[in-house]
């Protein structure tokens, strides 16, 4: 039969109020009492209903977390900070999959809501106004991380990533290349269009232009890169900038299958620099985004709103580092 909270209060001699002040860990115990109550709960294997528990205190001590591709290396090197976070805050976490689809984000997210979460976080994704306008809302803090929605308004944690894309057109420009291409992702609108707009600026400062041919917007994976790779090639681009990791090796491996060499007659450099970066031959070049705490300090953030604590910034932007590897000269 199922232990309860009275059970514990009866073979301790001690109230259910004592017993939930324990389990809580409300100090306002004595230290003896608390002993005795520990031990009663070991002995009969007692786990508090966490359901009643949120019941009663109007929390549930459960975080909602919706990422688009939860296979995707990426999106699980930003997982793992997050969890960390939540783990030290003793939150619990319920991990959903919206494969970028905007009408199962917001299944989703109204989901969760349904379960009593305390707070929501976007790790990364392309948020649709009908997401956003959803997510302004809801009656718990929201929090995206690794992306942004398109007019920015949320709490979020990310990169600059136009400055990340100025900085190495500007070295590429420097090199004396003239002919670029991009390729973006539909799991990043915002970043996408944040990484065109740095390109775009110092190309335009140094009076060059791109084609619209030599744009590819994808879905961020190995085979989308080699796709991407065959319809930006015609444009004879000298450097291709990716959005994802997995794209770029799609493109290094099919240039190469053209009988292309990396990096003397191709350059590729991407945003995600997960460890898939070193698997590739040549190392792949990349901006290096801090993952792990971009997940974590997401988790962080949220925990402010949820706890009512002071929010000195609501867009928290880390710093970021430019790696030149192999697939660069």
């Amino acid at each position: 039969m199922t232990v309860t909270i009275y059970d514990v209060a009866r073979e301790a001699k001690v109230s259910m109020a004592t017993v939930s002040r324990v389990v809580n860990g409300n100090p306002n115990v004595k230290p003896a009492t608390r002993d005795r109550v520990n031990e009663v709960i070991k002995r009969l294997n007692y786990r508090p209903n966490a359901v009643a528990r949120g019941l009663a205190s109007k929390r549930t001590t459960t975080v909602g977390v919706i990422i688009p591709d939860i296979s995707n290396i990426y999106y699980s090197e930003l997982a793992r900070g997050l969890e960390d976070i939540a783990t030290m805050y003793k939150y619990q976490t319920i991990i959903s999959n919206s494969d970028n689809d905007a009408h199962k984000e917001q299944e989703i997210f109204n989901n969760l809501l349904s379960k009593q979460v305390d707070g929501i976080i976007f790790l990364g994704g392309t948020l649709s106004k009908q997401t956003t306008d959803l997510i302004k809302t809801a009656s718990v803090p929201v929090v995206v991380s690794g992306t942004h929605d398109l007019d920015a308004s949320l709490p979020a944690v990310n990169i600059d990533y136009i400055n990340a894309s100025k900085e190495i057109t500007q070295k590429f420009i420097a090199d004396g290349v003239k002919r670029f291409a991009f390729v973006g992702g539909g799991y990043s609108e915002k970043a996408q269009i944040d990484i065109l707009e740095g390109l775009k600026t110092v190309l335009a400062d140094n009076d060059i232009t791109i084609s619209e041919n030599a744009i590819y917007i994808g879905q961020e994976q190995y085979l989308d890169g080699e796709k991407a790779y065959q319809a930006v090639k015609e444009e004879q681009p000298e450097v291709v900038l990716c959005i994802s990791d997995e794209q770029a090796i799609g493109i290094v491996h099919a240039a190469q299958d053209d009988g292309k060499r990396i990096p003397e007659d191709l350059q590729v450099i991407s945003f995600n620099n997960t460890r898939l970066v070193k698997m590739v031959r040549p190392k792949l070049s990349s901006v290096m985004q801090p993952l792990y705490d971009i997940g974590a300090v997401g988790m962080r953030l949220l925990t402010k709103y949820m706890n009512d604590e002071p929010i000195e910034e609501s867009k928290v932007i880390l710093p970021y580092s430019i790696v030149y590897r192999g697939t660069t000269k």
